[in-house]
């Protein structure tokens, strides 16, 4: 939903006046006029008649109440914020918008103005009264449940025509749209004004010809739209077959002819994907251009023409949309996009990585996809050194929930214990008779309130700390075996799983990419990193760089090494929460 800057209030007092807000859906669905004079005359009757202020303006707009970007509505907003008017009058709550939030917004943003809103059918609804506000909450959401039952209606009325054999939308090119006054005999089957569609005796001898040419399997639709051309034809559109460039250049307009070719409705048939309605199983109520015979001939010769085309190869972008560039020294990233060059070779051409703008950077997608893996493997863990893992990230989680910590966890359980020493305290009294039994239900229903709200927020704590440990396990048994497991994956699913592990893939001016990790393996790549650290000063090493290219010389020499040195780190960390853990347990409750 979109948020609202909360505009300044105006300096002066809203002018007494009224302003009459008017909407009426469109011209096609109703007659606006009809609907205004409606409109005014309840406005008139039930509002302006009892008042004596005058009429600042008239608001009218013809448009759907879904969206608030109305032009008179939008100014009646901003006359308002200058004082202009102080009330404003519509027919109905609805008439403001079906959006009820929007609406409901306006509304505020106007009393904050000091203008009331009144509804002409119901004079006396305050929408600022909280009893009445939840009736013209629900009137919106009448108003967009009628909204939704009519489009049901309306598509339940077109799948009907369907099924009768009837055009539904534009007619393609070669026939008319015709709507005429039905009898009174169909009237009531039909409504008062029938559609259908009929041969277009202008047009519909262009496509004749077409079909004839394709017919003939001896011109290609590039030969077709030259021949069209040169008798002068044209799109319905105005669209010419054929365009010529300045340069003598010529481009064919051949999309619409395929787009033609397989239009089943030519042949007199209805077909509606969408409403899985097959060819050859609903006749249409019109007069077919061709038969069904030279319609599936005409599809048969396209279709042998496609098996010898050359098909242009798509190129699959392991890493597009979260591969982005950044220039070294720079904090700027720009997103790459995929591009090859000399695409309509056998092999589909030279695949690319580049900046969209004109002289870029670029990089082969080749290059950059085959340091993947070595990024991967520089992330991968131990298996046994999970378990360490696991407990530490456990305790650190635990410290942020409050888990530990007095002011969480023991506060809320002291909280409880208060409320049970209350109760006790209570009840004695209400046994002695000093507190009457009312008294004694309404602290009572009290108490049960507070000691739900104090264990659900118990609950909610552990529940919190239980669902981010299983999301660690997830992670811990992706990234313990994440190098062997990407390299067994079909392409498709390596771009799957880095799109579930990778937040983004930078590229530096070099052509050496560094991954940002998705959370909690980037936690993890932390712990890693750090450990790797260790292991380097302890060697006499320098250190590596986070996210930069490990290269042979700076491997660790001894796995052993490795998980001793890591095992020790975390086994620290670990003691020190315990310690912490201890100290919180024999601080004094309460």
């Amino acid at each position: 939903m979109p948020s609202y800057r909360r505009k300044p209030k105006p300096q002066v007092a809203p002018q007494p006046g009224w302003a009459i807000y008017l909407r009426t859906s469109s011209d096609e669905n109703q007659k606006p006029e009809l609907s205004r004079a409606r409109q005014r005359f309840a406005i008139e009757n039930n509002v302006l008649s009892h008042s004596e202020m005058k009429i600042f303006d008239e608001y009218v707009d013809v448009l759907s109440g879904k969206t608030p970007e109305r032009a008179a509505y939008q100014r009646m907003l901003g006359d308002a914020r200058l004082g202009k008017f102080s009330h404003v009058v519509v027919e109905r709550a609805d008439r403001f918008g079906r959006n009820d939030t929007e609406a409901l917004r306006a509304i505020d943003e106007l009393d904050e103005f000091g203008v009331k809103v009144v509804f002409a059918n119901q004079p006396d609804l305050d929408p600022m009264d909280p009893d009445d506000r939840v009736i013209v909450a629900l009137t919106f959401t009448l108003a967009r449940r009628e909204a939704a039952l009519l489009g049901i209606r309306v598509k339940g009325g077109l799948h009907a025509k369907r099924l009768e054999g009837g055009f539904i939308g534009r007619a393609p090119d070669g026939y008319l749209n015709i709507e005429a006054r039905t009898t009174q005999d169909v009237k009531k089957l039909q409504g008062r004004v029938a559609h259908w569609i009929e041969l277009d005796p202008e047009r519909a001898s262009i496509w004749r010809l077409a079909w004839d040419l394709l017919l003939e399997d001896r011109l290609t639709l590039d030969e077709i739209a030259e021949v069209l051309h040169s008798k002068g034809y044209r799109h319905r559109s105005g669209r010419p077959f054929v365009e010529i460039s300045t340069d003598g250049s010529r481009r064919r307009n051949i999309s619409t002819l395929s787009n033609v070719f397989h239009n089943w409705t030519y042949a007199g048939w209805v077909v509606s994907k969408k409403n899985n309605i097959l060819p050859k199983t609903i006749r249409g109520n019109w007069k077919p251009l061709v038969t069904t015979e030279e319609f599936e001939r005409g599809l048969a010769i396209l279709d042998l023409r496609n098996q010898y085309r050359s098909v242009r190869r798509k190129q699959d972008y392991l890493l597009q949309g979260i591969v982005f560039y950044r220039n070294t020294g720079q904090t700027r990233m720009v997103r790459l996009s995929g591009s090859t060059s000399n695409a309509g070779r056998s092999k589909g051409g030279t695949a690319y990585y580049r900046v969209a703008k004109a002289g870029g950077a670029s990089f082969l997608c080749r290059d950059i996809d085959a340091q993947i893996p070595k990024e991967l493997m520089r992330i991968q863990v131990d298996p046994e050194l999970v378990p360490l893992i696991r407990e530490s990230y456990t305790h650190e989680l635990a410290e942020k929930l409050g888990y530990y910590r007095p002011d969480k966890t023991l506060q809320l359980r002291a909280a409880l214990k208060s409320v049970d020493e209350e109760e006790a305290r209570m009840a004695r009294l209400f046994a002695s008779g000093k507190i009457t039994e009312s008294v004694w239900d309404n602290l009572w229903a009290e108490w049960q309130d507070r000691r739900q709200q104090l264990r659900q927020n118990l609950e909610t704590i552990q529940e919190e700390c239980t669902v981010h440990v299983g999301n660690l396990d997830t992670a811990l048994g992706i990234i313990a075996n994440i190098g062997v497991l990407y390299n067994s994956l079909e392409r498709s699913d390596q771009k799957e799983l880095l799109r579930q592990l990778v937040q983004r893939v930078i590229v530096n001016s070099k052509g050496t990419i560094h991954l940002e990790l998705r959370t909690p393996f980037a936690y993890l790549k932390d712990l890693i990193d750090e450990i790797r650290d260790m292991n380097h000063r302890k060697e006499g090493r320098p250190q590596t760089n986070i996210g930069g290219d490990i290269s042979a010389d700076h491997q660790p020499t001894s796995s052993y090494w490795l998980q001793e040195s890591w095992g020790t780190w975390i086994r620290t960390k670990i003691n020190r929460a315990r310690t912490c853990r201890s100290a919180v347990e024999l601080s004094p409750k309460g």
